[in-house]
């Protein structure tokens, strides 16, 4: 289902990856997450258009495989692969189901573990990251926020997006980002509710150590900025990692 829906958004999309937030916290995070990539293999799940595959190879990475499960998503990463050569690899594929592309040293997931369901669907993610990395290999992602209050769900308009769900969420409940571009373009998608516990158990029964949530952070130029109070108060994503022994 998930590649129906984003078959019919990725332009949009791929459009709102110029909110500011994407930038001074989404890709700060993710980074400061990270640490040093040079020379590195890295397997980008959920890689929608190429946007974060793209800049981890800039980034150093020696090799950079996205994986994406919108046809349309991987069409745009191609195209932009043929504009501007990076020599990023994609594919289109379920990361449940994804093929043996090998072990890679670092895995990416942004908003990927998000779209599970239920625990089999996440611990179905959690095992196909472990498969792919090499011992002592890193998982590492950014995440709705799963404890990010109900309250604070429609504080997030000026950074281009509103929240909405159930006030007491149970597991599986839909939670609805919706997404207005600078251009007025409006969009939404679905995210799931899991709990921090389900998120901890399918994590260490995928073999994962070291699980553990981090930041949001948000770039250090940017700190004395007030914009960001009610971004970094009450932040509606989260950054993760965890190892594999």
């Amino acid at each position: 289902m998930e590649n129906i829906v984003y078959d019919q958004i990725a332009e949009e999309y791929k459009e709102s990856k110029q909110l500011s937030f994407r930038k001074y916290v989404e890709e700060y995070t993710l980074f400061k997450i990270s640490g040093d990539i040079s020379n590195q293999s890295v397997l980008d799940l959920a890689c929608g258009e190429g946007h974060y595959t793209r800049k981890l190879k800039s980034a150093g990475a020696q090799k950079v495989v996205g994986v994406d499960i919108s046809p349309e998503m991987i069409v745009l990463a191609n195209k932009e692969e043929a504009k501007h050569p990076t020599a990023c690899k994609y594919l289109v594929s379920d990361v449940a189901t994804i093929p043996d592309l090998g072990a890679f040293d670092l895995v990416s997931a942004m908003y990927l573990l998000n779209y599970a369901q239920t625990k089999e669907q996440l611990l179905s993610f959690c095992k196909a990251a472990y498969k792919h990395l090499k011992e002592g290999g890193r998982f590492v992602g950014v995440n709705d926020n799963v404890q990010n209050k109900p309250e604070h769900y429609q504080t997030y308009a000026k950074y281009g997006f509103v929240k909405a769900g159930n006030a007491q969420a149970i597991e599986g409940d839909p939670i609805t980002y919706i997404i207005q571009n600078s251009d007025g373009t409006t969009f939404q998608f679905d995210n799931y509710y899991l709990s921090p516990q389900t998120y901890a158990e399918a994590f260490a029964e995928a073999g994962f150590v070291n699980f553990q949530w981090e930041g949001p952070f948000l770039e250090p130029a940017q700190r004395c900025n007030d914009y960001w109070n009610a971004f970094m108060q009450h932040p509606p994503i989260i950054g993760f990692s965890a190892q594999k022994q």
